[in-house]
């Protein structure tokens, strides 16, 4: 009788696990994706905003929740008056016309003064409104300084500046020239006259705290001196980037 051969049993050896990958470099990953949306997610908007107005603004969202509603229209700028375009320009970025989106001179002149005195051009203020968030943090600044030529050269000078007079805060809950122009002096953006314009120019760096319809003493030397502005820039070129 035959001895019947055990078969073999071969079993492969049990793979080693897998060493999981550590927990620091898994967060890089999804920080990068983060980024990279947020960057992708920005650029659709820059090119969107080109020709669509925005339907809303991070900061103007959020006062509209604080207040229960904010008072904005938008207008085109062929509904503003020339003149409120130049006092805005003349009270807020004199070298709008001048610069690529950052004012390098007055942002050295701002960093020489301690910070103090605001170097901000109104693409900045534009990008920031429009884009990002409120608030003094390196971070946003940084954010702020690298976006801002990029987005004036998608939108254009007369673009950047429509969007500004559109967002721009001239009140508590008053946002945008026509919103302003009802609310202050009962008239639309395109009627708005030099000493009005000069007047809504003049509470931009502090909307809440000045009033165009009642100004104070100084507040009306400053119109006065926006006025002169708008007239200056008007005669030596410096509006020639938006004017049409």
């Amino acid at each position: 009788m035959g001895r019947m051969a055990k078969a073999r049993t071969t079993s492969k050896p049990k793979a080693a696990p897998r060493a999981a990958r550590p927990v620091g470099r898994r967060l890089l990953r999804i920080a990068a994706r983060i980024v990279v949306g947020i960057v992708a997610a920005l650029l659709l908007l820059t090119v969107i905003y080109r020709v669509i107005n925005p339907p809303t603004t991070p900061y103007m969202f959020a006062e509209g929740r604080r207040q229960g509603g904010v008072a904005q229209e938008w207008v085109d700028m062929d509904d503003i008056a020339p003149v409120m375009a130049r006092s805005a320009v003349a009270a807020e970025d004199a070298n709008f016309c001048l610069h690529w989106g950052l004012d390098v001179v007055a942002i050295r002149t701002a960093l020489a003064e301690g910070g103090d005195r605001g170097g901000s051009t109104i693409s900045q203020q534009v990008v920031k409104n429009v884009f990002l968030w409120q608030g003094r943090t390196w971070t946003r600044k940084v954010v702020e300084a690298v976006w801002t030529p990029l987005t004036e050269a998608v939108w254009g000078k007369r673009r950047m500046l429509e969007l500004y007079l559109n967002v721009a805060e001239f009140g508590r809950g008053i946002f945008g020239v026509q919103a302003a122009a009802r609310h202050y002096f009962g008239v639309d953006a395109a009627e708005l006259t030099p000493v009005q314009a000069a007047r809504l120019a003049m509470v931009l760096p502090d909307p809440k705290d000045r009033d165009a319809a009642n100004p104070t003493d100084w507040q009306r030397n400053r119109t006065a001196s926006i006025r002169d502005g708008a007239a200056t820039i008007a005669v030596d070129g410096r509006a020639a980037c938006f004017e049409s």
